[in-house]
């Protein structure tokens, strides 16, 4: 009983102290308070996947009823702007430019290939150089095309009328997964730095080496480290989450409860890493290229943020079983649009909670070999 006594009265010093350490030192507070919110708006505003306004052309080479219908019908629509013309020739300067990003040449024949009806109806240039850009004007024109056919009253048949419905974001906002997904961009970053910085910090002044030789267990002394960096990653995993709610109008369908049980979760292996590269380190510029490197770009990179796991090669998608923002990012998502499936969700925290064990394994590890040699 008076050993466990002692043991907790160390822990809560070195808790207290930490935590004093962290109130006087700005840079923690900076990283846990400011970069949160810089980079959660820089996110939402210079990272979208939506297209609208696209500035197209359209070539009408006659003015007839149907041919200036599918050109008021193509012009109806929020995802193109519009710009006419009587040729080709008179857009190609433009679309090699980059003015245009394509454009749609009705032919003066339309009025008998509708007629025909197994003819194609229009030409559909674009430019290949934005494959991304290009493939979305191709395929909404071709679409707005099929549609305008299909609700000609003189054609003869039954017709038939498809309506889409999205699940879990049903007016297609990309911001909606966006910002979820930057959240668990953005707390890698954080909890990787603040134990990383401020752990090299002090293996640089030597304070480090003069706590490993006080009676202090290494047990003691990375639990005493860890907490109050836990608390500064949790509030500002509550701050960006608030912001993403009321700023940005992101829906929440699953529960708080659930919200703070996979953040609490996912800050072990992301101090964890932090904690492991200071201890590498040793040296605070090279700290924070290594949680660069190891914490931010991975994440990004590899988590599905914006790229999709399934169609990387084999061996890059095992590389992501490793990543912890790659659960993450997936439970947040899952708690923000579709609600709390804890079929999906515990899974996910399993993985955190083991890598967060190795990570905080390997930090003890590594922390007793430098106090014995």
């Amino acid at each position: 009983m008076a050993a466990n006594s002692r043991t907790a009265s160390r822990t809560l010093a070195l808790i207290q102290k930490e935590s004093l350490q962290v109130v006087r030192d700005p840079s923690a507070l900076l990283i846990a308070f400011i970069l949160p919110v810089v980079m959660l708006f820089l996110f939402a505003y210079a990272v979208s996947l939506d297209i609208q306004r696209v500035k197209i052309g359209v070539v009408l080479e006659s003015d007839t009823p149907k041919s200036v219908a599918l050109a008021s019908y193509l012009g109806g629509t929020r995802y193109f702007e519009v710009h006419p013309a009587r040729s080709a020739e008179q857009l190609g300067a433009r679309l090699v430019s980059g003015d245009l990003k394509g454009y749609v040449l009705i032919p003066g024949n339309l009025e008998q290939r509708v007629a025909q009806g197994n003819q194609p109806l229009v030409q559909i240039i674009t430019d290949a150089s934005q494959p991304n850009t290009a493939n979305f004007v191709a395929g909404y024109a071709q679409g707005a095309v099929q549609r305008w056919f299909s609700e000609q009253p003189s054609l003869a048949g039954p017709r038939i009328n498809i309506e889409a419905r999205y699940w879990y974001n049903p007016s297609i906002d990309s911001r909606q997964f966006l910002i979820p997904g930057a959240i668990g961009i953005i707390m890698t970053m954080i909890g990787t730095l603040l134990t990383a910085l401020v752990m090299a910090r002090e293996w640089e002044r030597g304070t480090m080496e003069a706590l490993l030789s006080t009676p202090a267990r290494v047990n003691e002394i990375i639990i005493g480290k860890v907490l109050p960096y836990f608390v500064l990653g949790m509030l500002a995993s509550t701050i960006a989450s608030l912001i993403s709610l009321f700023v940005f109008g992101i829906p929440l369908r699953g529960s708080l409860f659930a919200l703070l049980i996979v953040s609490a979760v996912f800050m072990l292996p992301a101090l964890g890493q932090g904690l492991v590269i200071s201890v590498v380190a040793k040296n605070q510029f090279i700290a924070s290229q290594l949680a660069l490197l190891s914490g931010f770009l991975p994440a990004f990179l590899l988590s599905g943020f914006l790229f999709e796991i399934d169609s990387m090669p084999q061996v890059i998608q095992y590389i992501t079983n490793v990543v912890a923002a790659k659960y993450y990012i997936s439970s947040l998502q899952t708690i923000f649009l579709v609600g709390d499936e804890w079929s999906t969700l515990l899974p996910n925290v399993l993985y955190m909670g083991l890598l967060g064990a190795l990570f905080l394994g390997i930090s003890r590890l590594k922390t007793r070999r430098s106090l014995e040699g």
